[in-house]
């Protein structure tokens, strides 16, 4: 072998000696950091046990959800993985977020169940005084009509990321609120759901699982899993108590006159827990009002409703009239976009 062949191979042999050490190292050091990770949760797990039992709930149902829980990695991850808050000086266009959400398959699902429950609609639309195109078009932005509703184990899930700590209040009182539904009598093999501890066919968190399901059929079990009847009733009377007003249209798409000041009008709501939400809209005026500056609703609205105007792509694109009702649909879930698209596709399935 020449001296350089032979150089070659001792100094290969060397590198891949050098790199098998750090690699081994390096394993053998998340091997310790899991450990001490799966120790830690574990002490935490007691601590919530203990909060539990200080607020009545059973020793037999904490052992039955606690039993063989393990610290999940990948729901940390993707919690981290989620965006923050928006940094873009000009916020992204609605209408891409529209195709996408009040598309073709939601529109004929929605049209599809609305067939599907038409004997359950009226009786609870009586009752809490939602209409049953909305309550259907939140069933299919949140689950596509139950189509997925999560595979995580709640109890795992919940437990973890009040472990880790960035949003621990939030939850470890919804994994209390899972171990209070169990001692209420929801079954353990029922309670899975998305990463973040929603579940069901209208994705509750479990405090408002506690608050606000509702026993839509009669059986004695809020079913939110496997009853439409349940579902449509939990979200009807989800909407109820945050103020729905029978009657009255969540908004209408309207008529801006080219060079209305309409748009300036200036907007005073102050909403702590979704300002940049609240705040891209108008001010409140009624629909009266809206009129004689030259805005024209497009659909049946009352003159005396109050309305607040908004043009999510600018005063070429279409534009808003929203009542209080929308902002109903803002508090299932804080998104301008998922609130009008939640609307817009109530609309649809109607028709």
């Amino acid at each position: 072998m020449s001296s350089w062949r032979r150089y070659r191979s001792v100094a290969l042999a060397g590198l891949a000696a050098a790199l098998i050490v750090p690699l081994g190292a390096q394993v053998s050091a998340q091997s310790s950091r899991a450990e001490s990770e799966e120790a830690g949760f574990q002490g935490y797990l007691q601590l919530l046990s203990a909060r539990a039992r200080s607020e009545g709930v059973s020793e037999a149902t904490i052992a039955r959800v606690t039993s063989g829980l393990t610290f999940n990695a990948r729901v940390i991850a993707l919690d981290r993985a989620q965006p923050g808050s928006s940094t873009r000086a000009t916020p992204a266009p609605f209408e891409p977020y529209r195709r996408t959400h009040v598309d073709a398959p939601r529109i004929n699902g929605g049209r599809t169940m609305q067939a599907q429950v038409g004997a359950i609609m009226p009786a609870i639309e009586r009752a809490y005084g939602v209409p049953g195109p909305i309550l259907l078009a939140i069933w299919g932005h949140e689950t596509h009509y139950g189509g997925y509703t999560g595979d995580f184990d709640l109890a795992r899930s919940l437990a973890t990321l009040a472990f880790e700590g960035r949003r621990r209040d939030l939850f470890a009182n919804e994994f209390i609120a899972l171990l209070k539904m169990v001692d209420r009598g929801v079954p353990r093999e029922r309670l899975k759901g998305s990463w973040a501890g929603a579940f069901g066919n209208p994705q509750f968190l479990p405090s408002v699982y506690l608050r606000l399901a509702a026993d839509g059929d009669g059986d004695g079990d809020s079913d939110i899993w496997n009853s439409r009847a349940d579902t449509l009733a939990s979200i009807a009377n989800y909407f109820r108590d945050a103020g729905w007003r029978k009657g009255e249209p969540w908004g209408v798409r309207a008529v801006v006159p080219a060079g209305s000041a309409a748009a300036s009008v200036p907007n005073r709501l102050v909403s702590p827990g979704c300002a940049a939400v609240h705040a891209r809209p108008t001010g409140w005026k009624t629909v009266a009002e809206w009129r004689a500056m030259g805005v024209q609703p497009l659909a049946p609205i009352a003159d005396g409703t109050l309305a607040t105007l908004f043009q999510p792509d600018g005063p070429a694109a279409p534009s808003y009239l929203l009542t209080g009702n929308y902002k109903v649909i803002l508090q299932y879930n804080c998104s301008n976009y998922y609130a009008l698209s939640v609307g817009l596709l109530a609309d649809e399935i109607a028709r």
